[in-house]
């Protein structure tokens, strides 16, 4: 037997990480990621240039919060953070999925488009 595998502290802290949880964990972080990305250039893109600021400042909070979360994620994976995290985690990126859209249609002026064809 290899030392290495009695040392408690070679353990995971809080067990073995399923792969059921890792594929949930990427879909969510590329999607959200996606998102992200998807307003942050339509930020600079819409409605024609150069860019309001409005959006890009709009875009660039988004992505201040999707790097706070991204360093959750980080220390989540280390085993820093414990499981009860995850839900927090996966409410983040819900609420940086529903920023995106919001942003996205203030954006493109979804809301004044409706007014200006009453």
């Amino acid at each position: 037997m290899d030392h290495r595998e009695l040392d408690p502290l070679d353990r995971p802290l809080f067990g073995a990480p399923r792969s059921s949880d890792r594929v949930i964990n990427l879909v969510v972080g590329l999607l959200t990621g996606l998102m992200v990305f998807v307003t942050l250039i339509s930020a600079f893109v819409f409605p024609s240039w150069p860019p309001d600021g409005v959006n890009v400042f709009f875009a660039f909070v988004i992505v201040l919060i999707c790097g706070s979360h991204l360093l959750l994620i980080y220390w989540y994976r280390q085993g820093d953070l414990e499981p009860r995290f995850r839900s927090m985690i996966l409410y983040n990126a819900f609420n940086i999925v529903m920023l995106c859209v919001v942003g996205n249609l203030y954006i493109h002026g979804v809301d004044t488009r409706r007014e200006s064809s009453r």
